[in-house]
């Protein structure tokens, strides 16, 4: 037997992974990410781009990237999604992966370690799991990293109040896949949720699938001006987030999570159901800072927040 269809053979025994792309306006770094998913070791990679309506040329350079691998697929373009969440979405939607082992996203700007995807499905065996996540190392041009542990124990229902990481480390079967792509397309609300990893984590967690989040980072995560969302290490990123939370957009993404997954449990249209909530608060974030915070975010909220 010759040594190409040994080669061969052995490709079509390797999991196959599509992994699915959201950018906008990344010309500047999305070389570097896209060569560090086609360099995958130990699996066979799809990829799908949905490139956001840019003002830089990432579309056309997508294009281009494409017709030079063969297995790099750029969706239609000319809509506008005005942020990460819907490009995800789209693509959980357009993309036919029912062929396909497990199913990744990816950010346009990161640099992933050559082994990122086959440890984390390697991981996904030993612990049974249907969907995965893990820490990171972030990662500032000047030189600068830090480590990003996102492993702390789940709680009883932190999906309603957190993701499980950054999205761009998210790997799931074509199974727990299917069913994101299910609920999107089932309650079409969905569709305007505020971050695609927290709804991910939200669906699955709820329908009982076992979520394995590694203590072990396998990519750099870019943070720089542009980033949606990001570490949260500067002043910026932490009035952001303050300022989220007490406008009520965090609790108008909580009460569409409570109402499409239908949890009888958590009540959050009334004073009373607010205050009985935040006494959970152990159970709504698995950082223990977090938990005191969540509290304090939902006595808050009850005090003076909108109620029907």
């Amino acid at each position: 037997m010759s040594e190409s269809v040994c080669d061969s053979n052995v490709e079509n025994l390797l999991p196959s992974v599509v992994v699915l792309l959201a950018a906008y306006n990344g010309i500047t770094y999305i070389e570097q990410q896209l060569q560090s998913i086609l360099q995958q070791k130990n699996v066979n990679v799809t990829v799908f781009i949905s490139v956001d309506l840019s003002s830089d040329n990432t579309y056309e350079w997508c294009l281009s990237f494409a017709k030079q691998n063969l297995n790099i697929n750029v969706l239609s373009y000319g809509e506008r999604f005005g942020s990460a969440a819907p490009n995800f979405f789209r693509l959980v939607k357009d993309v036919n992966f029912s062929n396909f082992d497990y199913l990744a996203f990816s950010d346009q700007d990161d640099v992933w370690f050559l082994d990122k995807l086959s440890y984390g499905i390697k991981q996904m065996e030993l612990n049974n799991a249907e969907a995965y996540s893990a820490s990171v190392i972030a990662f500032w041009e000047d030189g600068t990293e830090r480590l990003i542990d996102k492993s702390q124990p789940q709680r009883e229902f932190d999906y309603l109040f957190e993701a499980a990481g950054p999205g761009c480390t998210y790997i799931y079967t074509s199974k727990a896949a299917g069913l994101i792509k299910k609920y999107l397309n089932t309650f079409p609300e969905l569709n305007d949720f505020v971050l695609h990893d927290w709804l991910a984590y939200a669906i699955l967690r709820h329908n009982k699938y076992i979520w394995f989040i590694d203590s072990v980072p396998k990519m750099y995560y870019r943070q720089h001006d542009l980033n949606q969302v990001g570490a949260n290490f500067s002043i910026r990123g932490k009035v952001t987030r303050v300022y989220y939370i007490l406008s009520g957009q965090a609790f108008g993404s909580l009460k569409l999570l409570a109402s499409v997954l239908d949890i009888p449990s958590i009540q959050m249209t009334s004073r009373m159901g607010l205050f009985k909530l935040a006494l959970k608060s152990r159970q709504l974030r698995r950082r223990r800072v977090e938990q005191f915070l969540a509290f304090m975010a939902l006595i808050f909220y009850a005090l003076i927040g909108p109620h029907k």
